[in-house]
């Protein structure tokens, strides 16, 4: 397996250089990222539980697919390349926020991160690469509501931090 590299930024998302994604994490560098939050017709949002094998936050339920644009990608780009990669789908998506978060993980990791997000719209199914994904479901927002109130530490952190910020005008195609 290469190594993968993440775009290292400054607080304004001023790219400062590059490096090695593990490490970036290890160091708890600042570094460009993208989560994508697909919802359908009826308005419910595809979640999935992150794989058993991935490096950190492994089988906590999560947004559509989340990863980080390479050196030169856009971040739009990135998103599209990843809902393709990760869940097997193709959708519209469209900017909704950006924010920067730190939280310390499992593993002696942490993510510090300007996280770029995207929505977009489809009543596609997904074909998710197992390698990432454990499971898979469309949840309304009721239920999911019930569920990070009751239980927090099912979810990502990011997750966590996002959701809140979603309302209908960020989720648009």
């Amino acid at each position: 397996m290469q190594n993968e590299y993440v775009v290292l930024v400054d607080e304004k998302n001023n790219e400062t250089g590059v490096m090695e994604k593990m490490e970036a994490h290890r160091s708890g560098k600042l570094h460009r990222a993208i989560s994508v939050f697909i919802y359908n017709s009826k308005g419910e949002l595809l979640m999935h539980k992150r794989a058993a094998g991935k490096y950190h936050s492994a089988g906590l339920w999560t947004n559509t697919c989340c990863s980080h644009p390479r050196p030169g990608e856009d971040a739009r780009e990135a998103a599209m390349r990843r809902l393709q990669e990760e869940m097997g789908m193709k959708c519209e998506l469209v900017h909704a926020f950006d924010f920067t978060y730190k939280a310390e993980l499992e593993n002696g990791l942490t993510e510090h991160e300007f996280d770029h997000v995207f929505t977009g719209i489809s009543d596609a199914l997904p074909a998710p690469n197992p390698d990432e994904v454990e499971s898979w479901e469309y949840i309304c927002d009721e239920d999911l509501a019930l569920e990070l109130r009751d239980n927090p530490q099912l979810f990502t952190v990011w997750f966590r931090m996002i959701y809140p910020n979603l309302t209908p005008q960020t989720i648009v195609a």
